[in-house]
């Protein structure tokens, strides 16, 4: 059926305001870096960018560490803030991370290994940055790396201060590491702001944005909380950054321009924008089934079943299993959990066809037709899945975190990507067609969400990590989500958004998670 007028100046005009947003988000977002040069240099295997003002001969440097599953995109805002304030910025991609081409240790229980590795890589880096500036350099660390930062400066007394964001584990002592800030995100876990309040000291008397301590002395002491944020959000806080280059100012003696990175809302228009522009391409695909199909059965009755049955089976399934199939820290267990899970959904599609042939008044359930064609289904698919990977990947890399993979990730990607890439497929053909239930397809990844809680409940101390990553899969499959939904409205057929979802997901977890050793 032809699109109407009104439909295609609609996706017209939707088409160049998407494209506006975008433009003006990336060029906010590089202006960012004006006044800076940006030298790109490899210790060994560490890739390391340095942020440079024009003065850098003179300045401290600041050694910036990512925390757990993320890269040194990922710490920007505090490598520009503290770049356009007149200090040297280093970040940097710690082993098993981003383009480090190092592994760490083969399990998420052998801590203090992989500790130890961390803190070797972090003391390469801090030995050239020493070379870069006037000699002083100081820290910060998030998440994973606060532990790894505070470790090292309780060490290394030189270090005249460290900012620890999201500390979560080490003890310090009144004077090392010397000169520490804490900070939080408020909407952080209460435990996480626990840790923070203990840094200070003892006697009842002590508060959060209160310094304690002397700084001449190395023995300064602050938690600060960031309002409004949480574990990931805190690196996009005005507060965290003002906070962090109040801490330097004071502990160097050192004034700057006041400069923050204000990145969050331009990175929030620049992927509004992203996502907003797949509508309009969505419908320059072919159309591979008129009428539109699909699995899901008319009746909710069928349907939760379904959704429910593979959500609480997969966890109770793999509970005791050890699995140590990809080189990738929690990577195989995800690729375990998705692929098992889209197979039992077709289990669950089978069963409920077989009753459909038993005269079930509730199971009209269509079964799979064929694209109009094939080749066709493939066009459609690749152009989906090259722009939901690859042009937002790469906008993702530029602003957000690292995800052009290594050629070792390459590898990953694609043995992610035969795990994902069944539960893709069944649950696209389980919760679209012509007789789904409206919400069919929240409903399903709002149970596939359980179904992690419900892993990581069974196994904590393997899974822990994936609590801090449920709500970025809960990003994801928002946004391609829509994807999905505009996709099949142009296409209608389901798998065409199957393909590319698992291929952005599997993308998404091969350029992020750890590489281990096995």
């Amino acid at each position: 059926m032809p699109a109407r007028p009104f439909g295609r100046t609609a996706r017209l005009l939707a088409a160049l305001a998407a494209a506006a947003c975008v433009a003006f988000a990336w060029m906010h977002l590089e202006g960012l870096r004006a006044g800076l040069h940006l030298e790109k240099q490899r210790i060994g295997p560490i890739p390391v960018t340095w942020f440079l003002p024009a003065d850098a001969a003179h300045a401290p440097v600041v050694v910036i560490a990512h925390g757990f599953a993320g890269s040194q995109q990922l710490m920007q805002p505090f490598a520009t803030t503290l770049a356009r304030n007149g200090y040297v910025a280093a970040t940097f991609d710690f082993p098993g991370h981003g383009a480090n081409t190092a592994v760490l240790p083969g399990d998420i229980a052998e801590y203090e290994a992989i500790t130890q590795q961390l803190i070797a890589a972090l003391d390469q880096v801090v030995q050239v940055a020493r070379s870069r500036g006037d000699g002083r350099v100081v820290l910060v660390g998030h998440s994973m790396a606060s532990n790894v930062v505070v470790a090292y400066g309780k060490s290394h007394p030189e270090i005249p201060a460290t900012v620890a964001i999201s500390l979560f584990s080490p003890a310090v002592s009144a004077d090392r590491p010397r000169n520490l800030l804490v900070i939080d995100g408020a909407l952080e876990p209460d435990f996480l702001k626990a840790q923070g309040l203990s840094i200070l000291p003892a006697g009842g008397g002590s508060h959060a944005g209160v310094t304690y301590g002397r700084f001449a002395e190395g023995s300064a002491r602050r938690f600060a909380l960031a309002q409004g944020v949480e574990h990931i959000g805190v690196l996009y806080s005005q507060e965290a950054l003002a906070e962090t280059l109040a801490w330097f100012n004071t502990a160097l003696d050192r004034h700057g321009s006041g400069f923050l990175d204000d990145r969050g809302p331009w990175l929030g228009l620049l992927y509004l924008g992203l996502a907003a522009l797949a509508w309009p391409l969505a419908g320059l695909l072919p159309r591979l089934a008129i009428p539109p199909v699909g699995g899901a059965p008319a009746s909710w009755r069928l349907l939760w079943p379904q959704i429910l049955a593979p959500a609480v089976l997969v966890p109770l399934l793999l509970w005791q299993l050890p699995i140590h199939v990809l080189p990738i820290l929690l990577g195989d267990y995800l690729a375990l959990h998705f692929g098992l899970y889209g197979l039992l959904t077709v289990g669950a599609m089978a069963l409920t066809r077989r009753r459909a042939g038993q005269g079930h008044p509730d199971a009209r359930h269509p079964v799979p037709a064929r694209p109009r064609s094939r080749l066709r289904l493939a066009a459609a698919a690749l152009a989906a899945a090259l722009y939901g990977t690859l042009v937002i990947g790469l906008a993702t890399d530029r602003f957000a975190m690292g995800f052009v993979p290594t050629a070792q990730r390459a590898a990953l990607i694609l043995a992610m990507l035969a795990g994902i890439l069944p539960y893709f497929l069944a649950d696209e053909w389980l919760t679209r067609g012509p007789l789904a239930p409206r919400g069919a397809y929240l409903a399903s990844k709002a149970a596939f969400l359980l179904s992690l809680v419900i892993a990581v409940a069974l196994n904590p101390m393997r899974l822990f990590f994936l609590i801090i990553l449920v709500p970025a899969i809960l990003v994801l499959f928002s946004v391609y989500g829509l994807f999905s939904r505009w996709i099949y409205q142009r296409t209608g057929y389901p798998l065409v958004a199957a393909y590319a979802n698992a291929l952005a997901f599997a993308w998404f977890i091969g350029v992020s998670f750890p590489v281990v050793s096995r």
